[in-house]
């Protein structure tokens, strides 16, 4: 007989360097607090497992379970900027600074006049 139960995992292969959202199932099926938390893939280990970097800092996770981990996309860390008025000035309340000095950054360097090349 066939288990008809399906995983809700989704099937992703990670790469170093990219942003994870991580669950220490050890810690969530004790009901402890902290049990998720923001990581940094660091290597890719045999058997489908990752070393990871709690971030900013903590202990190394070493051999963490895909199926406890979550892409973070940088289209979300970065919607704010993409999104952002083009006017900076205009709507400083509503955006962040790393929206505003990016737009600021691109305000001047749309300003400018082109170097004619030497």
């Amino acid at each position: 007989m066939r288990d008809s139960a399906q995983s809700t995992t989704p099937a992703i292969k990670f790469h170093r360097g990219q942003f994870v959202l991580y669950r220490d199932p050890e810690m969530f099926w004790t009901g402890q607090a902290g049990h998720t938390f923001v990581c940094r893939v660091d290597r890719v280990c045999l058997g489908d497992t990752y070393d990871l970097v709690p971030l900013p800092s903590g202990s190394p996770i070493f051999f963490a379970n895909p199926e406890y981990m979550r892409l973070l996309p940088s289209v979300d860390a970065m919607r704010d900027i993409d999104t952002a008025p083009l006017n900076p000035h205009g709507a400083a309340d509503a955006m962040t600074a790393a929206a505003i000095a990016w737009l600021t950054q691109q305000d001047a360097t749309t300003s400018r006049r082109p170097e004619l090349p030497r």
